[in-house]
C-alpha cells in the first residue's frame, strides 16, 4: 500500500503513463508507447506593399512551403510610407521603394537585417549593391540603391558609405519604366518623352500622381523637350522644382492631362478604355492591358528609362517568432 507522500508525489510522467494505460484498456488494444506530438503555433506575417508584388499564388505556396501564413496588406507607394513612420507595429515585413529609405532610416521604424541571415547574400545583382552591370558603372541620378543599401549598425538611422553587415532592403524587384502607349489609337511612331507633353495629346495623357516617382517623369519630359538640363534629377535645386512643377501646372490648366493616377489598377483602367493613349506606365501594367485583348505597348525611348527597385524590409519592433519567420520567408 502506497504511503500517502507517494500518492501526493506522483510524478507527471507516472500519471500520464497510467492514462495511458486506462484509454487502451478502454480500447481493448495493447499501449506499447506514444510520439511526443506538438502542434506548431501557425506564424503569420502582414505583408504591406502596393498591389504590384503581392500575388495570391506566392502567398499559397508559402504557407505550403514553410507554414507561414501570407496576409496581405495593400495600400499605395506613398501610404507605405506613411504606415512605416506612423504605424510600424501594424506590418511584420514590407516591401518597399529603395528611393523612399531616404526619408524612412530616419525615423529609426526599420531595423538593418543580419546580412549573415540572409543565405543568398553574395547572389544579389550588382546593379544594386554597386551600381554596376558587368563591372561598369550606371547611372546614378537619384536615389540608387547602392548608395542607401547599408547602415552602419542594425539600429542605425543612417547610411554606411560603404558595405556593412546591416542591409537596409533585401531587393524583390527591379526594373526600368518608361511610357505606356496605345499604337492602335496613334497610328505613329512615338521614340522621346516630350511626347507626353505634345498638345496632339491634349485630354488624352497621363502621369502618374505620386510626387517622388511623378516628377522624375516630368523632368525626362521637361530634359527631352531641350527645356532644361538637370545635373540630378533626383536632387533638383529650388530653381529646379519650381521650373518642373510650373511645367506640369501650365500643362494642366492647358487640358493635357485626361487623369493623374496613384494605383496601378488605375493605370490599366485608363489605357484599357482608351481614355488615355500615352502615360506613365509600369511594364506589369502593360501587360494587364494585353491581357484584355487590347493593343499597348511599353515604349522604348531614346532619352532612356526611369529605374526603380524595392526590396524586403523589417520593423525594428519585430522579435521572436515572427521575426526568424520573416527571414524564412525572405530566403524563401
Amino acid at each position: 500500500m502506497r504511503k500517502k507522500d507517494d500518492a501526493t508525489n506522483l510524478s507527471r510522467r507516472q500519471i500520464l503513463k497510467g492514462g495511458a494505460a486506462l484509454a487502451g484498456a478502454a480500447a481493448g488494444t495493447a499501449i506499447t508507447g506514444f510520439p511526443a506530438v506538438i502542434a506548431a503555433e501557425p506564424v503569420t506575417l502582414r505583408y504591406l506593399s502596393t498591389a504590384t508584388n503581392q500575388s495570391p499564388a506566392i502567398a499559397e505556396k508559402a504557407a505550403k512551403d514553410l507554414g507561414i501564413k501570407i496576409e496581405y496588406v495593400t495600400v499605395t507607394t506613398d501610404d507605405v510610407t506613411k504606415r512605416i513612420i506612423t504605424q510600424p507595429n501594424s506590418f511584420d515585413l514590407v516591401d518597399t521603394e529603395y528611393f523612399s529609405l531616404r526619408n524612412l532610416i530616419p525615423s529609426g521604424n526599420l531595423m538593418g537585417m543580419d546580412a549573415k541571415k540572409i543565405k543568398l547574400i553574395d547572389k544579389l545583382a550588382p546593379a544594386i549593391t554597386k551600381g554596376e552591370i558587368g563591372g561598369k558603372k550606371i547611372g546614378l541620378q537619384g536615389t540608387a540603391p547602392n548608395k542607401v543599401m547599408y547602415l552602419d549598425g542594425q539600429n542605425s538611422k543612417k547610411f554606411a558609405a560603404s558595405p556593412t553587415e546591416w542591409i537596409t532592403l533585401i531587393p524583390t524587384t527591379y526594373n526600368a519604366d518608361t511610357l505606356g502607349i496605345r499604337p492602335d489609337l496613334i497610328g505613329r511612331p512615338i521614340e522621346s518623352w516630350a511626347e507626353l507633353l505634345n498638345p496632339q495629346f491634349k485630354g488624352k495623357a497621363s502621369i502618374l500622381n505620386i510626387p517622388s516617382i511623378g516628377i522624375m517623369d516630368a523632368a525626362m519630359v521637361i530634359e527631352a523637350s531641350g527645356k532644361h538640363k538637370y545635373a540630378d534629377k533626383g536632387n533638383m535645386t529650388k530653381d529646379e522644382i519650381d521650373l518642373t512643377i510650373a511645367t506640369l501646372i501650365e500643362a494642366k490648366k492647358a487640358g493635357q492631362f485626361r487623369a493623374f493616377w496613384t494605383d496601378f489598377n488605375e493605370s490599366v483602367n485608363l489605357m484599357a478604355s482608351g481614355e488615355t493613349v500615352i502615360q506613365s506606365m509600369w511594364s506589369p501594367a502593360v501587360t494587364a492591358v494585353r491581357l484584355k485583348n487590347i493593343q499597348c505597348k511599353f515604349q522604348p525611348l531614346k532619352e532612356g528609362y526611369r529605374a526603380w527597385a524595392s526590396g524586403f524590409g523589417l520593423p525594428r519592433t519585430l522579435k521572436g517568432k515572427e521575426l526568424d519567420a520573416a527571414y524564412e520567408f525572405i530566403n524563401w
